[in-house]
């Protein structure tokens, strides 16, 4: 029990150090603006001091607009969280982690929640979103869910300097609820609430805002004791100051590595297998050398081989069937060995390490152990005096399960709204428009200037006013002169314009873009690009800030669901941003054996690794217009179908639409089936008709081939004939020749014998 009162003073000591100056003047700046964008622009004082001057009190909200525009850029489209899979086997796993998202964000009303947060963002500075746990949800099995948490109830580490509260050392939370709904949210502890005593000297009330009968609306803060009614008495409830505190400490873990020693049974099995396996090896062996030794002895005796080389190559394959033996038998034997001194690795903490090593037993198996340190979440919950619990947040989680919105950063827990810089101004423009309304009553109600006693006072302020009425005087007197009002100032009318467009360069907002049909573009597209050029500060935002803070969203959604949906579990979602169509999803599916015994899990969720991202530009606001027309171009050219374009319309019975298209789609694919079959019907007559015109022209082709053959041999038979008369008469005139020849060489013979004769006979004469 004296623990237990250290921490509960604790945790009001880190409040009371957490709620410094600092922060009550941030949360007063930003009530403010939240107030004005509430049309509780006035504080007593300042209403009641324009009554007593006679001016009029209304305000010109100029704020609210802004606000409404910039929630609705912020929530324009639903967020869309993907994950990567680590490893391969967690690649269909992490595909449906958007399935699981989608359905806590759909069961928790996400869209709402974000809005409101989106709000808090722009009013407050700071909007937040928290993961928690509904225990109760699914008949006691659990359900991840999204709440939304008032800004001014968190209060973080002031030291922070994350956009996210990341390396803050704790954020906590403060309400002040009644007893009666404590119990109710808590009803564990029912007892220990029931016995909690609250804080006397607490101020529960919200005194910053001004109280009066003229305010517009309520703070939570305002709702008192005297507000809270205990259902079991009907009379007034006390009220409790409640803490919720969320710390980051790093838990040491020792990863232990340890021999682990073999079963008996199992060394036997290995051995036994391995006896097999060298008796089966070696049987194999032996055939092999049986097989060579006699296929080569018979080529020696065929004398394809020399007896020399038959030994030689004998002895080597009996060496290589001995080396592979040893080399088989020292696998084998490896492998019982590593089982022998099979080190295996486990994750414990500091306190079970301490615990595991004073068993001798333990000791001995020690290999190494390496020391490291991980987040854990801390969560401690107090009811005034009493500590209801304090337990670490499951191991999965590493996270703060609450996340910033914040419209401006400024390196602090303590950010800017969007509101606050336009206070000034709509505070100039009430001012303004108050001294014009109110110069323009007097110039329509006329004052007087009299002499004293020369009238009636009573009489000429009852008629003074009414048409036609006779306003009498004393005899003598100079008669009253009327007071009109000095004419107001040009410069009141330019303060009121430049005011307008001062706060719409502050807030980002112009009048185009709030369908003010007089700063519209004359042109579609020319009002299109006005509408993109003014949505780029808003969507440096969106991209900025409220992405991030999604992308924090989905990586703790992904931490719980993890925790919780350990279970077979079937999700059903719509599938968002496009045609209604529901979902089946199917997580952590139990598989058996032949005996129906569970072995495993398909889809084991809780198991898997991935990584969350948002999906980039999803909440980037779109223009519907531009886009529809973008879409339509694309469908011109062919890279969407219709189909594409009608889930982005706004058009009513899209579903119904849908389906009737996809039937349509069917017959026509069914007639298009059918014209196919006809054609290949056509094609297949078409065909046959080609084939016999072909094959009458090859009739006539073969025809004439014949025909060419007959003159081609006929002309062979010609020039065979002219050749045959030609080498005929060559032969003619080569035997002619010849003969001739033959002929003048007998003559030049007969010739040659006479000059002999007639020199021989010379000779001899002489």
């Amino acid at each position: 029990m004296a623990n237990n009162k250290k921490r509960v003073d604790l945790i009001r000591q880190i409040f009371q150090r957490a709620n410094s100056s600092n922060r009550v003047q941030w949360e007063y700046i930003n009530q403010k603006g939240f107030d004005f964008s509430n049309d509780n622009q006035l504080s007593e004082s300042e209403r009641t001091a324009l009554e007593d001057q006679g001016m009029p009190t209304f305000t010109i909200n100029r704020i609210l607009p802004v606000v409404e525009m910039l929630n609705f850029y912020a929530t324009a489209n639903e967020p869309r969280w993907q994950a990567v899979g680590a490893e391969g086997s967690d690649v269909d796993i992490a595909a449906l982690f958007a399935d699981v998202a989608d359905y806590i964000w759909s069961n928790s009303d996400g869209a709402t929640l974000m809005a409101n947060a989106a709000n808090d963002a722009i009013t407050k500075s700071i909007g937040y979103l928290q993961i928690d746990v509904d225990v109760d949800s699914d008949h006691g099995m659990g359900d991840v869910i999204v709440r939304q948490p008032e800004p001014f109830d968190i209060y973080v580490d002031p030291k922070s300097r994350d956009i996210l509260f990341k390396d803050a050392a704790f954020i906590l939370v403060r309400k002040v609820l009644p007893r009666n709904h404590l119990q109710v949210l808590f009803p564990d502890y029912e007892k220990k609430i029931a016995k909690a005593s609250s804080d006397e000297s607490t101020e529960y009330s919200y005194t910053e805002k001004a109280f009066g009968t003229t305010r517009k609306d309520f703070h939570y803060k305002d709702i008192n004791e005297s507000d809270s009614v205990d259902p079991g008495t009907g009379e007034n409830d006390t009220l409790l100051e409640f803490f919720e505190m969320y710390e980051k400490i790093k838990v040491s873990y020792i990863n232990v590595f340890y021999k682990v020693p073999p079963e008996k049974e199992v060394l036997e099995e290995i051995s036994q297998r391995v006896k097999v396996r060298m008796k089966e090896l070696k049987s194999e062996m032996e055939v092999q050398l049986l097989e060579q030794q006699r296929t080569m002895q018979a080529a020696v005796a065929a004398g394809e081989m020399l007896q020399e080389r038959y030994d030689l190559e004998m002895q080597k394959s009996a060496k290589m069937a001995q080396d592979q033996l040893k080399s088989a038998e020292q696998e084998y034997m490896s492998e019982l060995q590593a089982e022998s001194s099979r080190v295996e690795n486990r994750i414990v903490s500091e306190k079970e390490f301490k615990q595991m090593i004073e068993v001798p037993e333990f000791a001995e198996m020690l290999v190494d152990q390496v020391q490291f340190y991980e987040s854990r979440i801390r969560h401690t919950k107090i009811v005034g005096d009493t500590l209801l619990s304090e337990q670490f947040l499951p191991e999965t989680i590493t996270e703060y399960p609450i996340v910033p919105l914040h419209f401006k950063w400024t390196g602090t827990p303590y950010p800017v709204s969007a509101v606050s810089p336009l206070i000034g101004k709509q505070r100039e423009l009430n001012k303004a428009h108050q001294i014009m309304v109110h110069n323009a009553s007097l110039g329509s109600s006329l004052r007087w200037m009299h002499e004293e006693g020369s009238i009636d006072m009573d009489y000429w302020e009852k008629y003074s006013s009414s048409p036609g009425a006779l306003l009498p005087i004393r005899p003598g007197a100079n008669p009253p002169t009327p007071v009109q009002p000095m004419p107001l100032s040009n410069a009141f009318f330019q303060i009121v314009q430049e005011g307008k467009q001062d706060m719409e360069y502050l807030a980002g907002i112009y009048a185009g873009m709030q369908g003010d049909t007089g700063a519209q573009h004359e042109t579609f597209r020319g009002m299109l690009a006005m509408d993109e050029y003014g949505t780029r500060r808003i969507k440096a935002w969106l991209k900025h800030a409220v992405e991030p803070a999604l992308r924090q969203v989905g990586l703790i959604v992904k931490q719980y669901s993890q925790a919780v949906y350990t279970a077979h579990k079937i999700i059903r979602v719509v599938q968002p941003n496009e045609i209604p169509e529901e979902k089946e999803v199917e997580i952590n599916t139990p598989m058996y054996n032949e005996y129906g015994d569970v072995i495993g899990k398909f889809h084991d969720y809780a198991a898997a690794k991935f990584d969350v991202r948002i999906v980039a530009g999803s909440t980037l606001p779109v223009n519907r217009w531009a886009y529809l027309a973008e879409l339509k171009e694309l469908l011109k050219l062919g890279v969407v179908d219709d189909m594409a374009v009608l889930a982005e319309t706004d058009i009513r019975n899209k579903k119904r639409i849908a389906g009737r298209k996809s039937q349509m789609a069917q017959m026509s694919s069914k007639l298009q089936g059918m014209e196919g079959q006809m054609k290949d019907k056509d094609g297949t007559i078409e065909t046959l008709e080609r084939q016999l015109v072909q094959a009458g022209i090859k009739q006539k082709v073969m025809q004439g081939a014949i025909e060419v053959g007959k003159r081609k041999e006929e002309t062979k038979t010609s020039i065979a004939k002219a050749e045959n008369q030609t080498l005929a008469e060559q032969r003619f005139y080569r035997d002619t020749i010849r003969k001739e020849a033959a002929l003048i060489g007998k003559d030049l013979g007969i010739e040659a014998k006479r000059i002999k004769n007639d020199l021989q006979s010379s000779k001899e004469k002489s």
